[in-house]
């Protein structure tokens, strides 16, 4: 591949899966406590061992179908052997931690940089426990007393398994998210120092449709392409209509193939946190999604506008679906069979969240025997991974990939 070539392609969500990013579960996942759990957004306390096989298992099964995995901790500790980017994260990681001390601030830095680009690049994923740093005496100042009780100098980010957020893949181009939470906010920051120095990503030929920096929130489970003209964008609990909006400008002005962003409206709740936890794509005209859900969207149709734009509503999501697809008929595979208790059940452990690796086939959880069934049914290949540990944090196998490289249809 030559080097003025960008390497990040992904014009749908069905196309054969050719590389993807993925992060193993760490050590950042055995800090959750009982009394943080709502602050680094999860539900349960994780059984590491258990989840890192689990999570081993769904890597091989990507790799069993020709897909090559890049571990974001890995392109991570490449980047920062080199002592000039690693002191320039590690001061912006300090300065975003809050410690507000300057003199502690300064020793951590220290104590940083004299670490192996491997610890490092542990302790930004694992966070830094205040038993893992020996302080020097120093004055103490109001800041140090107040937060006595706090663990962290710097929080662990147990949501990081999820890649799908922090960044998305459209076209030749990539979105570097805002995150709706400050528990996922250092994520993004990270993957923007990735797509910066990393040779993989090719930052010269690599476009940025959003940049974490803006401060109106996008998140990855909500963006969807859809095809080559046309990208799905839900705004939701987590993604902000203007953030929809803005990426929906920059591809219009910057990309020569997208077209049109249909703005897809959800419940705003927990339990339909992103697009993907209710509605995927599994083949060329067949989706997956929760039953009674589609009632209570609301879909918009934005296209290229004079100065900002234009936003057209659409009577319904079958409709939009048909018409920017140019299909005659779609097939809605309802989870859980249609019954609406299995369907809740499952769609608690992410039935929805199917990861497409081709056209009809697709990887679940295994725990969703009756979705799974039901996509069967539909003449959907289903590859099932185990995932009893895994879907403690309330995402499935498309939340935990963030594809790079999908083949054309």
């Amino acid at each position: 591949m030559s080097d003025n070539k960008p390497f990040l392609q992904v014009r749908s969500e069905i196309g054969k899966l050719k590389a993807v990013m993925l992060h193993r579960p760490g050590k950042e996942l055995e800090r959750i406590t009982p009394q943080y759990l709502h602050e680094l957004l999860f539900d349960d306390i994780p059984w590491l061992k258990k989840m890192r096989n689990e999570h081993d298992g769904f890597a091989d099964a990507l790799r069993t179908n020709g897909c090559t995995v890049y571990y974001y901790e890995e392109m991570l500790e490449e980047i920062l052997r080199d002592d000039k980017i690693k002191e320039q994260l590690v001061a912006e990681v300090l300065e975003k931690s809050n410690i507000a001390n300057p003199d502690l601030e300064a020793q951590i830095k220290e104590f940083l940089m004299k670490k192996t680009s491997s610890e490092v690049a542990e302790i930004l994923i694992a966070g830094l426990h205040k038993k893992d740093f020996q302080e020097t005496i120093r004055d103490k100042r109001l800041v140090d007393y107040i937060k006595e009780e706090y663990p962290f100098y710097i929080n662990p980010l147990p949501n990081l398994y999820f890649t799908r957020d922090p960044g998305a893949v459209i076209g030749n181009g990539l979105c570097i998210n805002s995150m709706n939470t400050f528990a996922r906010e250092r994520e993004t920051m990270i993957l923007k120092y990735i797509y910066t120095f990393h040779s993989t990503f090719k930052k010269e030929v690599t476009p940025l449709w959003y940049d974490y920096h803006k401060k109106y929130s996008l998140e990855g489970g909500d963006i969807l392409v859809l095809g080559e003209n046309v990208v799905a964008i839900g705004c939701s609990e987590r993604t902000s209509a203007r953030g929809i909006e803005d990426v929906a400008a920059n591809l219009f002005s910057q990309d020569e193939k997208v077209r049109q962003v249909l703005a897809v409206q959800i419940p705003f709740t927990r339990a339909y946190m992103h697009l993907d936890t209710v509605f995927t794509m599994v083949d060329h005209d067949k989706f997956t999604i929760y039953p009674g859900v589609e009632e209570k969207l609301r879909v918009f149709r934005l296209s290229p506008g004079k100065t900002h734009p234009k936003v057209e509503v659409l009577p319904d999501l079958q409709s939009a679906l048909k018409e920017t697809l140019n299909l005659s008929a779609i097939d809605l595979i309802q989870s859980g069979g249609g019954d609406e208790v299995t369907a809740a059940r499952e769609q608690w452990n992410d039935s929805t969240n199917t990861l497409a690796i081709a056209p009809g086939v697709v990887i679940t959880y295994d725990r969703n025997e009756a979705s799974n069934e039901t996509l069967r049914k539909h003449g959907i290949k289903v590859i099932e991974i185990e995932g009893s540990e895994l879907v403690r944090g309330r995402g499935g196998p498309r939340c935990m990939s963030m594809p790079l490289v999908r083949e054309d249809l």
